[in-house]
């Protein structure tokens, strides 16, 4: 992963940082369309690629290697359940994809934790089935290179070993809308720590979303892979 505000594949030397643990496991018979369990549910590989399909059973349209090239294990975040198949969001281009993957690939999570980011106030809240955790003060992209807007989740979490991004990185399904590159990876947007604490509370970075050291190490121990996000 090469996220945005100014970490590269190569300078971005990463170790795979484990989750938090998963809430318990649950059955496709469990789940109905739409999905409405908590903040929804994840779907977690279990095999060592997934493909994903544009319909229930139909054309091949991508295929996700598992675990990614992180370390982190390949997750979607649900978006409904029909009979043995999923459609699930992409952490692709565009912004918004979904697609259809077989349940016999991966194991299910309720997931309980949501978060809402404003690009307008430069804030992160978190909310635990719908009850208000915390919000916290972040930095996002400047009018040049704003933040995307939409649903997304997260997709992974690392350790940076390089200076400047804090302790950890979450991944985002979101890519930016302005850069189809940067610094050597695809755009992708990450959730991060940063060394520039003045940042926090403007619109400061290349689309990537900033939080204090403190506050993003808080959201690794709490967050499992899959959480959604949504930013607007």
């Amino acid at each position: 992963m090469a996220l945005l505000s100014g970490c590269s594949a190569s300078d971005l030397r990463v170790r795979a940082t484990e989750a938090p643990p998963l809430p318990p496991s649950a059955s496709p018979s469990e789940i109905s369309a739409p999905v409405s369990l908590g903040a929804g549910t994840a779907a977690t590989a279990t095999r060592g690629n997934v493909t994903v399909h544009d319909s229930p059973g139909g054309a091949e349209t991508a295929r996700f290697e598992n675990p990614q090239q992180s370390g982190a294990p390949l997750t979607f975040l649900v978006v409904e359940a029909r009979g043995a198949w999923l459609e699930v969001h992409l952490p692709q281009r565009p912004n918004g994809s979904t697609g259809w993957i077989s349940a016999d690939d991966v194991m299910l999570h309720r997931l309980e934790y949501s978060l809402h980011v404003s690009t307008q106030q430069n804030t992160l809240t978190v909310r635990r089935n719908d009850a208000l955790i915390e919000t916290y003060p972040v930095a996002t992209g400047t009018g040049g290179t704003p933040t995307p807007t939409g649903k997304f989740y997260l997709t992974e979490l690392i350790a940076p070993t390089n200076d400047g991004y804090g302790p950890f990185a979450f991944g985002l399904s979101a890519f930016s809308d302005v850069l189809s590159s940067f610094g050597g990876g695809p755009g992708q947007v990450g959730l991060h720590g940063t060394d520039d604490a003045a940042s926090i509370g403007t619109a400061a970075s290349h689309g990537c979303i900033r939080l204090s050291n403190e506050h993003i190490a808080a959201l690794a121990a709490m967050l499992p892979l899959g959480t959604p996000i949504t930013i607007d």
